[in-house]
């Protein structure tokens, strides 16, 4: 079983720990330190036991609101989940029947008959007036 010297608070410990866990071991040993550390900068110096104690208190508060806030995240999951799932079982609206407006074809070929009348006009007009340069496209 190895041995792994972990730092917590300024105090140096030696834990045994099962083989292949030593990563584990000094990233927990890490977070106790970062408490202990805020222990000592805001109390002072404190026998190790009690620095631990409460150390441990506090990553216990932090773990026990970060469980809470998991709790509630995964009520808002099931619930969208639910929700998803509802809304796949309901059945597919039936398609709207749009209408799109037709002219009739006597109103297009009035229209086209008017343009030709038209651009018969503006040629014997422009016939009349004697221009060369026609405008037609």
């Amino acid at each position: 079983m190895p041995e792994v010297k972990i730092s917590i608070g300024g105090r140096e410990f030696d834990v045994a720990c099962q083989a292949g866990e030593e990563h584990f071991l000094k990233s927990a040993a890490e977070l106790l330190d970062n408490e202990a550390s805020v222990l000592s900068s805001q109390i002072g110096r404190l026998p190790a036991e009690r620095m631990l104690l409460m150390a441990g208190l506090m990553l216990a508060d932090k773990t026990a609101g970060m469980e809470e806030q998991m709790r509630s995240l995964e009520a808002k999951l099931g619930a969208q989940e639910a929700l998803i799932e509802e809304m796949r079982a309901r059945p597919e609206p039936e398609p709207q029947k749009v209408e799109v407006p037709v002219v009739p074809n006597e109103v297009m070929d009035t229209l086209a008959e008017m343009a030709a009348r038209t651009e018969a006009m503006a040629a014997a007009f422009e016939e009349r007036l004697g221009v060369t340069d026609s405008f037609e496209a």
